[in-house]
């Protein structure tokens, strides 16, 4: 007998399957991105059982490394099927808190996932990351080092302070003492990334990983270690999740020897 579906949890299916309609449309061959499980699921499965159905909500920086990870993961795993919603990580955790459909989230800071201890299980960071100055190609403007970034002629996208690399810009720049008058402040780092490559700013804080995946469209000027900041990306389980064996199964995957060779290979730093 079908069951209502009423309140917080209506809404959340209507906002998990909005956002996830949109990465469907872009799938490939290996349709990891498929909004077929988003709005339900058959029952609770272990790890291991052919046709687990996964939906894992995760931070807009690991976008290209998970797709790879989940061709991967599906390939030794013949029936499983992983679904995805790319965003910012406190967009994330707005999802989990209303209730949103899903079995795993993975965020860029250890912060938000605290913010989520009720409605997790206990988390595991897979990866670390680090910033870098994104420019244009050929660095038009010759931004060298973080100072240069304070020029007022100089058209700086920063991520907002609410996003962990937005925080995590803002503390290092803060460290340095260097103020910045950021033309945007958008809402995860894929959106600052983009206007750099589209020519709409000159240059802005981004994770080292993000710039790997346009190198001919984006120059990365490194920031010195003792300048820069690490960021943390826990991996949990979601409580609410009605496929907690497979849940469980690949958070600890994302640890494993193979995984970490496909996040090592992305450009992400050992945990």
């Amino acid at each position: 007998m079908p069951v209502a579906v009423t309140g917080r949890r209506a809404a959340a299916a209507v906002l998990t399957a909005a956002l996830l309609v949109p990465l469907a449309a872009c799938g490939s061959g290996s349709s990891t991105e498929d909004s077929g499980s988003a709005t339900g699921k058959a029952g609770r499965t272990s790890g291991s059982v052919p046709g687990a159905q996964l939906t894992v909500l995760a931070a807009s920086s690991l976008t290209d490394v998970f797709k790879k990870a989940a061709a991967a993961y599906e390939k030794s795993r013949p029936g499983t099927h992983i679904t995805f919603s790319f965003a910012g990580s406190q967009e994330l955790a707005a999802q989990v808190e209303q209730g949103a459909t899903a079995d795993v989230v993975v965020t860029a800071d250890t912060r938000t996932m605290d913010r989520l201890k009720p409605e997790t299980g206990t988390p595991t960071v897979i990866a670390r990351n680090r910033l870098v100055i994104a420019t244009g190609e050929g660095n038009p403007k010759k931004v060298h080092e973080l100072k240069d970034l304070a020029d007022p002629g100089l058209k700086v996208v920063l991520a907002a302070p609410e996003v962990p690399v937005g925080r995590y810009s803002e503390q290092i720049l803060d460290a340095q003492k260097i103020t910045v008058k950021p033309v945007s402040q958008d809402p995860n780092v894929r959106a600052v990334l983009s206007k750099i490559e589209l020519g709409e700013a000159d240059a802005g804080l981004v994770y080292t990983t993000d710039a790997a995946t346009v190198p001919d469209r984006v120059d990365a000027v490194t920031i010195p270690d003792e300048q820069n900041a690490v960021a943390a990306y826990p991996a949990a389980t979601l409580k609410e999740s009605e496929n907690q064996g497979a849940a469980d199964a690949f958070v600890a995957w994302l640890s494993s020897p193979e995984a970490r060779k496909i996040l090592r290979d992305a450009g992400f730093q050992r945990p």
